[in-house]
């Protein structure tokens, strides 16, 4: 069966009201995310507002595990590029720490007051400040539209110094927005500034991969039809494009549960990230 032309591009890409309980996040992360900063900082631990560029919202929290670390990474969050911030997602090192990863986590500028190409520089920038921090193999993860960041870190025209792209060893993409040109159809379109130009050029599935990409595609089987579109989108071109790629449905998980696996160091979605 065909799939239904979409009529309501808003609808489309509008999570909360489609999840039953959905007004319960973002506030639902709040507390865990509270409470892992608290135990991680108490035992010496964690290192907050790490700065990485010159805006305000330039920063990184940073969480190490016991010991040294095998290698780092980096969690990049969600919001459309223009709500929330690092101090949600917390909980969700949990599980990479626990393997003996440092974990960093930055926010970065929203839109308005910055444009998705400037957000991507950021993201970035402040891969490029964790790597200073600490040595080893690193992963990037993100949701939402933070799993188009991550995406566009290891396509050929990524902002990273190319010492750090050598060191990217995978990336697991979750429920992330990999084709923008639907969003200039929505109501975001007038916050996000985008244009038919800045969605050519940060799309992570019109362009090249880096040689040697390796991503993994995760999204929740109860997803709009869209997020479970663009989720198979990316790795079907990239995997014609030379990447090493995958595309997952988790079964019964939605757009705001499909990252808690992250916090489980024994959750595939954790495994998947660290190769483990």
């Amino acid at each position: 069966m065909l799939p239904r032309k979409i009529i309501n591009w808003d609808d489309a890409y509008t999570n909360s009201d489609n999840i039953a309980g959905g007004d319960r996040w973002p506030d639902a992360w709040v507390a865990p995310a509270k409470g892992f900063r608290d135990r991680l900082a108490g035992l010496g631990r964690a290192k907050f507002g790490i700065v990485y560029g010159p805006r305000p919202r330039n920063q990184l929290d940073l969480f190490m595990p016991e010991g040294t670390p095998r290698g780092l990474v980096v969690f990049v969050h969600g919001g459309y590029w223009m709500a929330l911030d690092n101090s949600y997602w917390s909980h969700l090192a949990g599980g990479a720490v626990e393997h003996g990863y440092a974990v960093a986590m930055p926010s970065y500028t929203l839109c308005p007051d910055v444009r998705i190409g400037e957000i991507v520089g950021e993201v970035g920038a402040a891969i490029g400040k964790a790597a200073e921090l600490v040595e080893g193999p690193v992963m990037l993860t993100g949701h939402s539209a933070g799993g188009h960041l991550v995406s566009r870190m290891v396509s050929q025209t990524a902002p990273l110094a190319p010492a750090v792209s050598a060191r990217v060893r995978n990336v697991v993409s979750i429920s992330g927005i990999h084709d923008l040109r639907p969003l200039m159809n929505t109501g975001m379109k007038e916050t996000l500034r985008i244009d038919e130009a800045e969605a050519l050029a940060e799309s992570p599935a019109l362009l090249r991969p880096m040689d040697g990409a390796r991503i993994t595609c995760w999204a929740g089987g109860s997803e709009r039809a869209e997020f479970l579109r663009q989720n198979a989108l990316l790795a079907n071109i990239w995997t014609g494009l030379g990447a090493t790629t995958s595309a997952v449905v988790e079964p019964d998980r939605h757009h705001f549960n499909v990252i808690d696996g992250l916090a489980d160091p024994g959750h595939p979605l954790t495994q998947t990230l660290l190769g483990a």
